[in-house]
């Protein structure tokens, strides 16, 4: 009776896992992809989909879940070891960004289901963790703001929320954003645009 409880949970959590990998798929392809459509493509029946996630608002907020998860984890291997703050915002924003790109859409779709508030809500972990490094920063004298250090994180996130945007309408390739994200978030803190673009260079070498 376990061996058959065991079977029957880890088909669930299969179908579930293939459900939102392929919906990311759909909904990257159209955002107004419904439920019935990741259903097809999932090779499930509706019911099954509607058996993991009651609607299609819960669907995406699940997938806005592990792209979070995905961005804290990210942030932090981008930053551990590296002594300078400046170098560890131009490493984290690196480590951050290709994850950024492909969920780029979808964070557009989500702030039409799950609401900004929501988003921000989610990514308050790594805004703390972008503060604290911020302080030390300018604790330092490494960096520059008339800002407050919660506030300058805020200031940086939305720059970051603006550039997806930008890619998302053309304005920007995506193969250049990460690197301009970084640059762009190290002289939005006083670090001079010379400085910003070696770091992001040497970060860039550090990654091959």
């Amino acid at each position: 009776m376990a061996s058959m409880t065991t079977g029957n949970t880890s088909r669930a959590d299969a179908n579930r896992r293939r459900i939102l990998d392929v919906a990311l798929t759909e909904l990257l392809r159209d955002p107004d992809a419904s439920m019935d459509q990741i259903a097809r493509a999932a090779g499930v029946v509706r019911r099954t989909v509607y058996g993991h996630f009651p609607n299609r608002e819960a669907l995406i907020g699940t997938l806005v879940d592990e792209a979070v998860a995905m961005v804290t984890a990210a942030h932090a291997a981008g930053r551990e070891g590296v002594a300078d703050p400046a170098e560890a915002i131009a490493r984290s924003v690196l480590a951050v960004w290709p994850i950024a790109d492909r969920y780029r859409l979808l964070v557009a779709l989500a702030q039409r289901t799950v609401t900004v508030q929501g988003v921000r809500e989610r990514l308050a972990p790594v805004r703390e963790a972008c503060a604290e490094l911020l302080r030390r920063g300018l604790d330092e004298g490494v960096l520059a703001s008339p800002l407050p250090e919660k506030a300058l994180a805020h200031v940086h996130e939305q720059m970051l929320f603006a550039l997806m945007e930008a890619v998302n309408d053309g304005l920007v390739a995506a193969r250049e954003a990460g690197s301009a994200a970084a640059v762009m978030v190290l002289t939005a803190t006083g670090v001079p645009a010379s400085r910003a673009t070696e770091l992001v260079a040497k970060a860039h070498v550090q990654e091959c």
